[in-house]
């Protein structure tokens, strides 16, 4: 800066000298004693006096341009800090302290030339030593100070997709983990209740601590970014004992397209709004509803295809093994290859995963969701009814169907054909939600002992929920209940719970929430009712998602 204002004041020195030998050029003629004045000298004055604003106008164009120059090497100047303070945040070695004993200058550094780094700044090719950080007159002098180990830092974190550990060109991996505690009292149920066919059944209460649930996820591309892998590892502490305490599960996956994204593993089917991907958002702590335990579907494996119809509208497709394969053999599943779970969903306002609007949207948000399923369903087929996110198909007052001589006697069910549907629809808006869904399903094509003449079993229920954000970002207050209705029983829920997200996030949460329920036909020890429930019960959950 000081080498151009140099330049400038000898640019404006020379033309202000130009104008004052101009001016007294002038006044010495004016002191000549007087001659006649000729056409010539008229002239000659003419010439002097254009000359001499013409100086002025230089002056003044002069002390603009420098005006204008000045603006510019300030712009300069500012660019050159930018780009020296770009360079100290990238700079990866720190440099010897001058003042530190015993270190020296290496004989390459004495010896390397300086390298030209052809920097774009106004036109202006700049030297690395030019831009780098020790060129800074407040920095010379002063050693860079090395981070302690303790404080270094790497990967990436996303939520819900954990950490990234491995970040190639080959592919990528990272690590999720899903955990809550759980303390659950049942002490206020019915210790028995009545099913349809006029048997008491006793019901177990538990009043108990569990860490309830601990999941690993493992999920990345390989090879190309398209080709995605989701693996994970899946306890149920309650469950201790059981076949499938601990699920090993996953599936592959190529998006070919925003229209077609097809792969293959264990999934859950696409049957209810709950089983379309989008655990753990829900308003209670991995619980649904009894409508929407009865009714839906679970996990198996099979061929998935879903994608995006229209920016709006997407599709979700699958061909399974049957409704719910976790705990059970291979030997024991038929080999129809005929279950099959669709979904069909319209979104606008950016609506989201799950239930409730922690996200506060400023313009409503909605969806509506449409699900059909089928599946031959054989009494070999089914998981045992305490196995991990089991789904049994059970009668509306909780009796397994396939439990012998329960239409009578020498009547046993072995294989049955099941279809079922719903619809549902969602709202948010400024921290409220509403949602609604419905479900019909139907048992029909029994085969077994006696069961010739056996009527179609119907079946049809709802669930509510609603949900406001009492605190913004920290508190959610939530109501909900359920109805299952048909012939052979049925039964309702109601609940009520409170969320709150102590860092403003959905990483962590803890929950409180009770349940009033009325023969409830659906239950097992991963979930806080049992099959046959009447009263009420408690719990409260501190919930890790990340």
């Amino acid at each position: 800066m000081s080498v151009t204002k140099a330049v400038l004041s000898g640019f404006l020195h020379f033309g202000l000298l130009l104008a004052v030998a101009t001016l007294a050029g002038g006044s010495g003629h004016a002191q000549q004693p007087a001659k006649p004045v000729s056409d010539a000298s008229k002239g000659t004055a003419d010439k002097e006096a254009t000359s001499t604003t013409d100086t002025l106008k230089t002056i003044d164009r002069l002390m603009e341009q420098n005006r204008q120059l000045e603006k510019q090497n300030q712009e300069l100047v500012e660019q050159i800090t930018t780009l020296r303070q770009t360079l100290a945040e990238h700079q990866t070695t720190p440099a010897p302290s001058p003042d530190a004993p015993g270190q020296a200058p290496s004989a390459e550094a004495k010896q390397a030339p300086t390298e030209t780094t052809q920097t774009p700044v106004n036109n202006v090719s700049l030297t690395s030593a030019q831009l780098a950080p020790s060129a800074v007159p407040e920095q010379q002098g002063k050693p860079q100070e090395e981070k302690p180990d303790d404080e270094k830092k790497w990967g990436k974190y996303t939520p819900n997709l954990g950490f990234k550990v491995a970040s190639t060109d080959k592919g990528d991996l990272s690590i999720s983990i899903y955990t809550y505690v759980r303390y659950l009292n049942q002490l206020a149920l019915s210790s028995t209740y009545i099913n349809g066919f006029g048997q008491v059944v006793p019901v177990v209460r538990r009043q108990d601590f569990q860490l309830q649930k601990l999941q690993f996820k493992f999920l990345g591309w390989i090879i190309d970014p398209k080709f995605t892998y989701y693996l994970w590892a899946w306890t149920s502490n309650p469950t201790m004992g059981q076949g499938a305490q601990v699920v090993l599960a996953g599936h592959v996956d190529y998006k070919f397209n925003k229209y077609l994204q097809l792969g293959g593993g264990i999934y859950s089917l696409p049957g209810t709004r709950s089983v379309e991907g989008n655990f753990p958002f829900w308003l209670s702590v991995d619980t649904r509803l009894i409508g929407d335990e009865f009714f839906r579907p679970s996990y198996t494996t099979g061929i998935n295809a879903k994608g995006d119809i229209t920016d709006r509208l997407r599709y979700q497709a699958m061909f399974a093994n049957n409704t719910s394969q976790l705990g059970v053999s291979a030997l024991e599943l038929d080999n129809g290859l005929n279950t099959f779970a669709g979904a069909l969903v319209w979104e606008g306002g950016d609506f989201g995963l799950g239930w409730g609007d922690f996200e506060d949207h400023r313009k409503l948000a909605s969806r509506i969701g449409g699900h059909f399923n089928r599946s031959h369903e054989t009494a070999q087929s089914q998981p045992g009814t305490e196995t991990i996110e089991n789904t049994q198909i059970r009668l509306g007052d909780g009796t397994l169907i396939f439990t012998p001589n329960i239409f009578g006697p020498g009547i046993t069910v072995n294989a049955l054909d099941w279809k079922m549907a719903c619809t549902d629809v969602g709202l948010k808006y400024h921290g409220f939600s509403f949602d609604a869904e419905y479900y019909w399903r139907w048992l029909n094509n029994f085969t077994g002992a006696g069961v010739v003449g056996l009527p179609e079993i119907r079946n049809h229920g709802f669930q509510l929920q609603a949900s406001a954000m009492a605190i913004p970002k920290s508190l959610q207050a939530y109501a909900g209940g359920s109805m299952v209705l048909g012939n052979l029983g049925g039964g309702y829920d109601t609940r009520i719970g409170l969320n709150w997200f102590p860092f403003k996030n959905k990483v962590v949460r803890w929950n409180m929430e009770g349940l009033l329920l009325y023969r409830s036909p659906v239950g097992y020890t991963s979930v806080p009712y049992n099959v046959g429930s009447t009263g009420f019960v408690f719990h409260t959950n501190l919930e890790l998602a990340f």
